[in-house]
């Protein structure tokens, strides 16, 4: 029989909530007070505040595809209730959905570029492992 407990989690588990919460917000999974882009969705190699290393993320279509897939499933149903109830001039609702979608993407896209790095650091995914704070 072994005598190895599995009880408690590891010293050095990582919380996924919080990594995802830091993520969304733009911080370093890590501390959460660096800055993880330093421009539109481009990250940060390294966190100026830990140091923690950064720059061996793999979130490149990921949050491409999570922004499309939030984006279609909020604006169809608004866009099909919207002329259902509505009934506005076709350019009008055209004009007012293709900025609402323009809009969203833009404010999704970064965000949840920050939650796939956050998950891929708390999960200790590409090259996350070797970094241990």
């Amino acid at each position: 029989m072994s005598d190895i407990s599995m009880t408690g989690p590891q010293s050095d588990e990582r919380e996924l909530w919080p990594a995802l919460a830091k993520g969304w917000r733009r911080k370093c999974p890590s501390c959460g007070q660096g800055k993880l882009l330093h421009s539109y969705l481009k990250v940060n190699d390294t966190c100026a505040v830990c140091g923690q290393e950064l720059h061996h993320h793999r979130a490149d279509d990921g949050p491409a595809y999570l922004t499309i897939l939030i984006v279609g499933h909020i604006m169809a149903p608004a866009l099909l209730i919207a002329f259902k109830v509505f009934r506005p001039e076709p350019l009008v609702l055209f004009s007012i959905f293709a900025v609402g979608c323009i809009a969203l993407s833009l404010y999704l896209l970064p965000r949840l570029k920050g939650a796939v790095v956050g998950f891929q650091w708390a999960r200790r995914m590409d090259g996350f492992d070797d970094t241990i704070r």
